[in-house]
């Protein structure tokens, strides 16, 4: 085994896979922070929806008790008790794949996104219901990061071409961003752009802790040879 050979296998690999996937995952997380950005400015104390949120959420009224019920199941995923659940599971997962990479950015990816609403929160003033903090939704994020974060290992794992499993990233994304953010409306949790605005949070944060991740356990394997 050559020097360059050594410590090689699915969990030394980057998370964030090739190089050009990297790219194309580093101009999204871009552009997920100028719309998470832009849409914080354009609600920034507000107390109530804008025009698109009533469309939106005049659009969804109704649901039935069926539905919201899976709403209430959707909305248990990015609560502390399902969050950890779903946490737990996918640390699990990726230690026995031998993906410590990946188990240490489903911790660092998914927290990241969420305190990053935290903070941005009180920046933006947004409010609903009494006065609770809105803008960005932290469900939202949570969910899209967690999704995020477990189609970075099935592409690597599947061995994926950059187009293909970028694609399937972006797609984990989209579908988790939009079931957390359709539960949250039709509960009455969020305005719809603060979903989108937790969505494009998650876009944004995910794949610069993914490659934080990388850079940090790059640097220590020099460190150790």
């Amino acid at each position: 085994m050559t020097r360059a050979d050594e410590g090689a296998g699915p969990g030394r690999r980057p998370v964030t896979g090739s190089r050009p996937q990297r790219v194309r995952l580093g101009a999204v997380a871009v552009l997920g922070a100028l719309v998470a950005v832009l849409l914080g400015v354009l609600s920034a104390g507000e107390s109530g929806p804008g025009a698109a949120d009533a469309r939106v959420g005049t659009a969804l009224e109704g649901a039935g008790p069926s539905w919201r019920n899976v709403a209430l199941a959707t909305d248990f995923l990015g609560e502390p008790v399902g969050a950890a659940v779903l946490v737990a599971a996918a640390v699990t997962g990726c230690l026995l794949l031998r993906s410590p990479r990946t188990a240490v950015l489903v911790v660092a990816g998914t927290g990241a996104a969420v305190g990053t609403t935290k903070l941005v929160k009180p920046l933006v003033g947004r409010t609903i219901h009494d006065g609770h903090l809105s803008y960005p939704s932290g469900h939202t994020a949570f969910l899209t990061a967690f999704a995020l974060v477990v189609a970075l290992l099935a592409a690597g794992r599947l061995g994926l071409g950059r187009t293909a499993g970028t694609s399937l990233v972006l797609a984990a994304a989209l579908v988790a961003g939009t079931a957390m953010g359709w539960a949250q409306v039709v509960l009455g949790a969020h305005y719809p752009t603060d979903t989108v605005g937790g969505w494009c949070t998650a876009l944004a944060v995910t794949p610069a802790t993914a490659w934080l991740v990388d850079r940090t356990a790059d640097a220590r394997r020099r460190q150790r040879r």
